[in-house]
Formats: C-alpha cells, structure tokens, sequence
C-alpha cells in the first residue's frame, strides 16, 4: 500500500474525488464527522488526564484517555504498583496529540510529577497513610518512590527496634507517613514507624501502669553495648546494666545475650515517670554464696582462675560468681613493696589457702604464700648468732642499710656496724642497692621478724690492737693536719687520728703549733668504746719522767718493731690494714 501511496502521490492526474465517492454525499460526511468529533474527549498538549488501563503487556501499559488514539505507557512506570489490572484509573500526562505515526504521547510518571507535590502537601497535613515503593538503599536510609516523587526514608524511621539490614526493604511496597517536606530544596521526608508507634503508644500506656519492682517479664533484646543490654518489653525499654547480667564477672555482655534474644528479666526499679526502666537477669538465679560447699571452712585450700589484677591484690573466681581476694602481702613471704602484676597475670590457674570466710557479707580473703613454708618458722636453726652469709643489699636509710638472705628474710646492718674505721655518713658510702655482701648475724628477734646483722664484725677489731700501742703514756710522733674548736686533729701513725687540746698545743718556747707542723705527742686518754685518742705535745717536755716511752709504746721493743714493719704499708687516710694489725696482736699476744 505504500508503494502504491507513492505511486499514486507521484501522478498528478490521479482522482481523489473518485477515491473519496463511498455512496455518502459530502453534506453527510459532514454530519457524522461532527457526531465523531462529539464521542472523542478534548484534550490539550501538556496537560494531565486520567485513564482507564485497557491492556497490560510484558513491556507496555494500554490507556485509554478517551481520544480517538490510546496512550502507551511503558511498563516500569508503574513498577512501585505491581498490582496495575486492567479497568484500573491511572493519570497520564499529554506530552503531544500525536507523533510522526500519528500516535497519541503520554506519560505516566510525568503526569504523577505534575501533581505529586501538591498530593504530599495534603498528605503531610491530613496525615493519611501511603503506600511508597523502596527503590534503593542510601547513605543513612533508604529512597522511596512516593507518587513518582524520590522521598527519603530515615533508617531510624524504619522501626521501632535498630534496623541492621536495610537491604531486606530494598524492591518491596511499604506503608508511610509523610513527615517532613523541604519546599525550597523539593525534599520529602517518611516514616514507617510512625505508625508502628501509634499502634504501640497504647500497649505502652498498659505496660507502664502495670510495673511493679520485682515484677517478672520477658523482652528481646534490642541493642547491645559496653555497659549493658537494652530489652524491649513490648514498646517500653529497658536497661540491663552490665553488673546485673550474670553473678559471675562479665568482660561484654555479648558473653551472655546475642541480639533479637527472648529472655525473662525482674523489674529491679524505676524513676517516677517509669522512663528509665532498671531490669535485672541474675536476679533470676540463685546466688553462688548461697550454693557454696558448707563444709568449706579457713584453712581449706582451694583452686581458680584470676579474673581481676590490680596493684594491691588479685581476684580469683573459685566458683561462677564466687571470689576472693588474695592481696599482694600473701603472695610471698618478701616484705618488700611490689604488685600482684609482678606474680600473677589475668587466666592464670593457681590454689591457695583460705584466711578468712564471711558468707553473711559474702568475701572471702585467700593466700597463696601459705602454700610455701615460712622461712622464719626455723629461722634461728638456718641463721645462727654469729653465722656468716651472703646478702643482697635492697635499700638504704639513715641509720643502716637493708639486706634479703633469701626470699622473705631480710636484716638490718646498722650503719655504726659497716666499718671499724671509716666514718659513714650514709650508707650509700659504704655500698650500692643491688649489691652481694657478707654479713654476719648478731641477733635475732623471731616474734618481731627482726635480725640484726653486721659486716664490720667479720674483721679483728684494730682498736684491739690500737690498745697496745697507743696506750696512756705513750709518745708518737704526728702531724696537726687541722684546727677544730680551738683543738688540733693530729695525724698519728697508722691512719690513726688524735685530738690535741688548745693549752696541750704549746711549744717549748712558748709559741703555739700549727697546722702541717710534725711534733712529738704523749697520749693522755685513750678510749677504747669510743674510738677516741687525746694528746698532748706539751707533756713531751713538762714532765721529765716520761720521755723514756717515746716512740716505743706501751709493751716496750718488741712491740716497737712489729710497729715498724706494718707502719710501711700503712696509709694516712685510713686506720691501716686490718689484716696485718690482727697478725701484729697475734704475734704481740704470742711473746707475752
């Protein structure tokens, strides 16, 4: 036929007068033109219109919009209604009368446009339920097509309990309310659970005038944190706290409960507007004190895993929701400040000894030293007056330095017993913290845990020594090496010091001596206890009867020569080597 339109087209002698002579004279084409025109529906370009839908296909949707042409609407127009039939009234919108085929052109989703802002407005102020189409999941929520309009659905306003999978909305028709519309920036806010809140509202109000403490319900759980669990009770919530969950020690309440979990719990208090709501689980089970071994008395030993460390103790679980204390003085028998860090680490399995037991108050004290022998037990069998050993130097203090023999046993040396002849100020002097020294013991007191130690002792005295030669009388020869209270210190041999007084300082001739000078010295008090020597140069020439003693001490020759041969080792500084002076009063003590 197009080929001949074509051909007809192309002769210009062609009778379309002829063609168009059915058996109808023109007038009558004219009347039933008009009443054909009457039948159809006027309609005008961009404009919207409603429909009928007169066929539905796999791709197309037919409207019938009473024009002498039906509209055809693509199907996916109409995909947030997947229950379209045929008889349905839709709205189209008249994009053009007919295209280049002659074909009327609408639209579906442009006609929803057109009045869709006008339809949410009256949505948003009657508060009439919608029914939207979830298009896709966003950043925060999920887009709904509202009237062909993309609104914004929340993912706090899906429901009323957290939302973890938005996904499972994705492709489905829901019911909205419209709640928020921004004109400027043509945004549209729904929710869903707005009206699932309306419904619940009322089981709300029933469930809150019937609470009483100690009440017993059951609630899933809704949302789990580090403090505690949420458990909805129906549209009322409530919080489990951490400390509430089980008698036993909880690190997470995920240990216990798992999201969506239906569980009973006990109503343990309220506020006065019944809003914040405290529940309780084990409270539902009998408390571990109670169920403890009766027999189980002090003295016992029993076994468990540390589940708490801090500085002054640990805590170990013996039983679920049972535990004692084991402070840091019964981890060992040491008396030295340390932590339970440095015994015990969080897991570790260990038995100990029951001290003390109250089930009333429900403590309980443990110990672990207890399983160890008491090294002060036997203490004076182990460390006898005058026994030597080794000790270790922990700390210092004014008065003495102290020493660990072994773990849990620990002397004092007085700082009077660290030397015979050094004069110590500190014991920091004398040796440093960490240090091995001998000591030997002088004294024990087993009730107070007290020993006293020495390390002087484990030398011969040289004052013992010292007696024999600088005995009363006796003359030396020293130096005045200082001027002291108007007395002279006077350097005598063996390192050993003497005090001169101001009126035994006189020389012969009258004059005064004076530092650095080296004159002869009669000794005119010798104190043993006290460490102290008193002289006099005066007396070297006052009195006659006494210069046969010079320089030849009290024992007479023999002792003179043993002097002699130690003072060539001997240093000023010091009192002398302790060994040869104790060889000297062995050999002095021999020839007497």
């Amino acid at each position: 036929m197009a080929e001949n339109k074509i051909n007809n087209q192309g002769n210009p002698d062609f009778d379309w007068e002829a063609l168009a002579n059915d058996g109808y004279s023109q007038a009558e084409h004219a009347e039933y033109a008009d009443k054909y025109e009457a039948t159809l529906t006027s309609i005008n370009e961009k404009e919207v219109m409603k429909g009928v839908v007169v066929d539905i296909t796999k791709k197309e949707v037919v409207i019938n919009i009473g024009y002498k042409s039906e509209g055809v609407v693509p199907i996916n127009e109409f995909r947030y209604n997947p229950d379209l039939k045929v008889g349905d009234e839709v709205v189209v919108y008249v994009e053009s009368q007919e295209d280049k085929n002659g074909q009327l052109v609408v639209s579906h989703k442009t006609a929803r446009m057109h009045h869709a802002w006008d339809r949410v407005n009256e949505v948003l102020k009657t508060g009439e339920v919608i029914t939207g189409f979830v298009k896709c999941r966003t950043k925060g929520g999920l887009i709904v097509d509202v009237f062909g309009i993309e609104a914004f659905l929340p993912g706090s306003q899906i429901d009323v309990k957290p939302i973890r999978d938005y996904d499972v909305y994705v492709g489905k028709n829901m019911e909205f309310k419209v709640v928020k519309i921004n004109q400027e920036f043509k945004n549209v806010v729904v929710s869903h659970k707005a009206l699932i809140e309306a419904e619940l509202e009322e089981q709300k109000k029933q469930i809150i005038s019937g609470l009483e403490k100690g009440q017993v319900l059951e609630g899933t759980v809704k949302n789990i944190t580090s403090y505690g669990v949420f458990i909805d009770l129906g549209g009322v919530d409530g919080l489990i706290h951490i400390t509430d969950l089980s008698w036993g020690r909880v690190n997470h309440p995920e240990e216990i409960v798992e999201l969506d979990q239906k569980l009973n719990v006990v109503i343990l208090d309220f506020d006065d507007d019944k809003k914040r709501i405290a529940l309780g689980l084990k409270q539902l089970q009998p408390h571990p004190w109670d169920a403890l071994d009766a027999n189980l008395n002090v003295g016992d030993k029993v076994k468990g895993k540390v589940v708490v460390l801090a500085d002054y103790g640990a805590f170990v679980e013996i039983a679920p929701g049972v535990e004692g204390l084991i402070h840091v003085s019964e981890m060992s028998w040491s008396q030295h400040l340390r932590t339970a860090q440095d015994f015990l680490n969080v897991g570790d399995e260990v038995e100990a000894v029951i001290l003390t037991l109250d089930r009333e108050e429900r403590k309980m004290s443990l110990g672990i030293k207890q399983l160890m022998p008491d090294p002060w037990e036997e203490i004076e069998g182990r460390y006898p007056v005058e026994s030597k050993h080794k000790a270790k130097v922990r700390n210092f203090t004014n008065f003495g330095v102290f020493v660990e023999l072994e773990e849990g046993v620990d002397g004092l040396i007085h700082i009077s017993d660290l030397s015979w002849q050094k004069k110590i100020k500190h014991p920091s002097e004398f040796c440093k913290v960490g240090e091995e020294m001998e000591v030997v013991v002088l004294e024990i007191d087993k009730e107070n845990r007290r020993i006293s130690l020495g390390h002087k002792q484990l030398e011969e005295n040289p004052w013992d020594v010292f007696e024999t030669i600088f005995g009363e009388g006796s003359v030396h020869q020293g130096t005045i090496i200082d001027l002291k209270d108007k007395s002279g210190i006077v350097s005598l041999p063996y390192g050993v010091e003497g005090i001169c007084p101001s009126k035994h300082m006189r020389k012969e001739d009258g004059s005064n001596a004076k530092v650095e000078e080296q004159l002869d010295f009669k000794v005119i008090e010798f104190n043993k206890e006290g460490k102290k020597i008193v002289v006099s140069h005066v007396r070297t020439f006052e009195e006659g009867e006494d210069k046969p003693l010079s320089r030849k001490g009290a024992k007479g020759g023999s002792t003179s020569k043993a002097v002699q041969d130690i003072n060539k080792n001997a240093e000023k500084s010091t009192l002398g080597d302790l060994d040869a002076l104790a060889a000297l009063k062995d050999k002095m003590d021999g020839k007497e």
